[in-house]
């Protein structure tokens, strides 16, 4: 009789422990599956019912919460709509976060690890728990200066202090409002994402960090820095007349002013046919060598995201004259130009950029802070600082005359991209100035303008124009 007894007992504790793994397994293995479904409406409730810190641009939320009497407790609104969705992104109880609403959730819902001294007096002293702060780098004189420029075109606009990394401005056009998104009304929010994903203009789309775009003549600033790596100098002559394209039957025709060249009035003019004869003979792998060292195939802003910018593989000889010039399949993200200007103007040193300055607990207590630093030695000094002469020339003498501030040295460079033939050129402007110490990428998606009219020097340097002086 003892023995079945013990059997049965025996068989019973073993289904009790491993019933007892399997929940413990569950638990720990599988607590954000279950805490993240989305039938979870317990889970989504508390989630929205939090004091969320405010996202700060200077002294102003661009992103806060306040209190409201409904099931949700507090409601996140965004005071300057789509201005700075690009960087804020939305908080929704149906189609969670994006931007830092998303990569700083735990530290704007006080839940972050750091924040666990605040919490922990909050739950002393019985008071409500409050999230904390996420200061950004940006400007709102600069962005304000770089939306009115955009002036309602498609397009993106990117601004660095090239000394530390801080983003300044960081705009794209079309935009879209993240308080439809964050309303508490979840059929408005729901017939809102249903607009917003079937808009053919794609105003959740982030031109400025996610999208690549042919730069054009941009890419002229990479092949410059080859040959200047190589042994040239902005005084070397180079060849200015008509180039056929090896094993084609195209050819590159521009007057340039003359026969033989300097660099220096190559890229002053914009010449093709020099940087195209150029670019063939550095080669692919010299450019796509100069690109990488330059961040194409890297990304930036992981607080926000972005997708890396791309020089291609396997390339002909008229596949990398193309190139060269900012063409073939060279594809490029306006932050991605933004920072060839600024490690250009940091003696070719490219810095880490960032967008969040420091965070805050709810008691205001800096809990993390950005520290600048390098990411990588691009070129050298001397090569840079060729390179800052030649694209004041671009200024001074050349196509980016529309960029010229009384006072204030700025140097630039020029491109109008089109690849298809189809659709209206892409108008693109990067430079630097030294008053600021700011680098900006103004990109044009549609100029809304004739295609014949459209350059990047007439549509795009008036807008990076436009923030350097809102900076000063």
């Amino acid at each position: 009789m003892n023995r079945p007894i013990r059997m049965v007992a025996l068989v019973s504790m073993l289904m009790t422990l491993a019933l007892m793994a399997n929940l413990s397994i569950s638990y720990l293995w599988q607590a954000d599956y279950l805490t993240n479904r989305p039938e979870n409406r317990r889970v989504s409730d508390a989630r929205f019912g939090q004091d969320r810190g405010p996202i700060m641009v200077g002294n102003s939320p661009v992103a806060k919460s306040s209190p409201v009497d409904d099931r949700y407790k507090f409601q996140r609104s965004y005071p300057s709509g789509p201005l700075y969705a690009p960087v804020t992104g939305f908080y929704s109880y149906t189609y969670r976060a994006s931007g830092l609403e998303a990569s700083m959730s735990a530290q704007l819902a006080g839940q972050d690890n750091s924040q666990f001294l605040s919490r922990l007096i909050n739950l002393a002293s019985g008071a409500v728990p409050k999230g904390g702060t996420v200061e950004t780098t940006l400007d709102a004189k600069a962005q304000k200066a770089a939306w009115n420029a955009l002036d309602g075109r498609k397009g993106a606009v990117v601004a660095i202090d090239y000394k530390t990394g801080a983003v300044k401005a960081l705009v794209t056009y079309p935009s879209y409002d993240p308080n439809d998104l964050a309303t508490h009304d979840l059929a408005a929010a729901s017939a809102a994402w249903k607009k917003l994903n079937a808009d053919p203009a794609r105003p959740m789309a982030n031109r400025a960090t996610r999208e690549i775009f042919p730069p054009g003549s941009t890419f002229k600033l990479i092949t410059a820095a080859a040959a200047l790596e190589s042994g040239m100098t902005g005084d070397t002559l180079v060849d200015a007349t008509s180039f056929k394209l090896p094993g084609s039957t195209k050819v590159i025709a521009q007057s340039c002013g003359g026969s033989k060249i300097t660099l220096t009035r190559a890229l002053t003019t914009s010449c093709n046919p020099a940087f195209a004869r150029l670019g063939a003979k550095l080669g692919d792998k010299a450019l796509r060598e100069q690109a990488t060292k330059f961040g194409f195939g890297s990304t930036y802003l992981s607080d926000i995201g972005s997708v890396a910018s791309k020089f291609p593989d396997e390339l002909d000889a008229a596949q990398t004259a193309m190139s060269a010039i900012g063409e073939f399949e060279v594809a490029a993200t306006p932050i991605q130009m933004a920072m060839v200007a600024a490690t250009i103007a940091n003696d070719g040193v490219e810095m880490e950029p960032y967008v969040v300055k420091r965070v805050l607990d709810s008691d205001l207590r800096v809990t993390s802070q950005t520290t600048p630093s390098a990411r990588t030695q691009v070129a050298s000094a001397a090569t840079a600082a060729e390179l800052r002469k030649m694209m004041v020339s671009v200024v001074q003498n050349g196509t980016g005359y529309r960029a010229q501030i009384p006072g204030v040295t700025v140097g630039g460079k020029t491109g109008t991209a089109n690849s298809d033939n189809k659709r209206n050129p892409y108008a693109w402007f990067t430079a630097w100035a030294d008053d600021p110490t700011i680098a900006v990428c103004a990109f044009v998606e549609d100029a809304d303008i004739p295609a014949t009219e459209i350059a990047g020097g007439r549509v795009a340097a008036p807008i990076a124009k436009a923030v350097i002086e809102a900076l000063r």
